[in-house]
């Protein structure tokens, strides 16, 4: 099988020749993989990070598609505003504030861009010694043009081939509350909360009609945000974000789209309510602690018959810091803990490190594509 076929057999419920093989690589390793610093890949376009993620993809012979999340077709790009140059520093680096020209505002926070990280966001200028309104700055130029919209979507599908799935985001996520502001704010008045959550329901209702008019459709769409469950508490998240959880899976399950949650940190209740409650097809990253909650193989035992399960070696034990025989014994025990029967993605807990050896990632693709067999 090629890996787009071998994903589709696991998400729609069949059999594939093996275990799909998907570590989190996501935006560092792709990034170290270019040779370039990090500021041409996030602020010039140099290549675009959705071209050095596939061509990492490629680079391990991974299964891939989950960590293109931000592929959105229905984007209004004019409301994304200018990026401006707002500071530079010594060593190269830059900060940058968008400028949105339709109202003449500036955005809240700045973003700034280093060699070798992706760029720090949600940065309030005070911090680094600017003012919030901008007196001085220069247009970012040099970018590489990108297309938007449908045409976007075409042409990372075109490039992604048969490496993996194409996935769009559903409109909603697991996460109404985002801070630990947001925690003070709910408990002093949750009714301002709970409009955000009506408000993403209509949101989520216009969306889904489109993507179900969409030619091609997508393959997948991701419905979840990273720490749904530290942020919120459990019963947080069922009044708030678990109604838009149930309808965003009802609507793709009815147009035969599988459905996809990402959420680092404890994940083991979220993982009972999405399995019991609603129809959601692939959860990962199922962390073990002390970053989750996750025991591999009790929630197989659980929910493997419901639910496709993606997960979980630890990313800087075993990932960063382990030996190719730490992947390999880690890589064997997920699969024995949860590839019985199917419904098992191997992959690992939130994104490997920047400095991730490539053999350690290239050891699970062997143990996935060797040991992963069933026979």
């Amino acid at each position: 099988m090629t890996p787009h076929e071998r994903l589709l057999a696991v998400l729609h419920g069949h059999m594939p020749d093996c275990v799909p093989c998907c570590p989190d690589i996501s935006n560092m390793v792709p990034c170290r993989l270019t040779g370039k610093p990090f500021w041409d890949i996030y602020a010039y376009q140099n290549p675009p990070l959705w071209k050095a993620h596939i061509d990492a993809l490629n680079y391990y012979d991974l299964d891939g598609g989950f960590e293109i999340y931000y592929l959105d077709p229905f984007a209004d790009n004019q409301a994304q505003g200018e990026e401006r140059i707002v500071r530079r520093f010594k060593d190269g680096s830059f900060a940058t504030q968008k400028y949105f020209p339709a109202n003449g505002s500036w955005a809240r926070h700045v973003l700034v861009y280093t060699a070798d990280n992706p760029p720090a966001s949600n940065v309030l200028p005070e911090k680094i010694g600017l003012p919030a309104v901008p007196t001085e700055w220069e247009p970012l130029t040099g970018a590489n043009p990108c297309l938007t919209g449908m045409d976007f979507y075409r042409q990372v599908r075109e490039y992604l081939g048969e490496r993996g799935i194409i996935g769009i985001p559903s409109g909603i996520g697991t996460c109404i509350l985002h801070t630990p502001e947001d925690i003070y704010a709910y408990y002093d008045d949750p009714e301002p909360f709970r409009a955000i959550a009506r408000t993403n329901l209509q949101h989520l209702e216009q969306r889904m009609e489109k993507i179900s008019q969409m030619n091609p459709r997508p393959e997948i769409l991701f419905c979840g945000g990273s720490g749904t469950l530290i942020f919120q508490t459990p019963a947080i998240f069922r009044e708030l974000a678990l109604p838009l959880l149930k309808r965003a899976t009802e609507l793709a399950s009815d147009l035969g789209i599988p459905t996809h949650v990402h959420s680092c940190g404890p994940e083991t209740e979220l993982v009972a309510m999405a399995t019991e409650e609603t129809r959601l097809t692939v959860i990962d990253p199922l962390e073990v602690p002390p970053m989750g909650d996750c025991n591999l193989a009790e929630l197989k035992k659980r929910y493997g018959n419901k639910i496709v399960l993606k997960g979980n070696l630890h990313t800087t034990e075993i990932m960063l810091k382990g030996t190719v025989d730490d992947v390999v014994q880690a890589s064997r025990k997920a699969i024995d803990d949860a590839g019985k029967g199917g419904g098992f993605i191997l992959s690992t807990g939130d994104q490997c490190g920047r400095d991730t050896p490539d053999e350690n990632l290239r050891a699970m693709v062997e143990v996935a594509r060797t040991y992963g067999r069933y026979n």
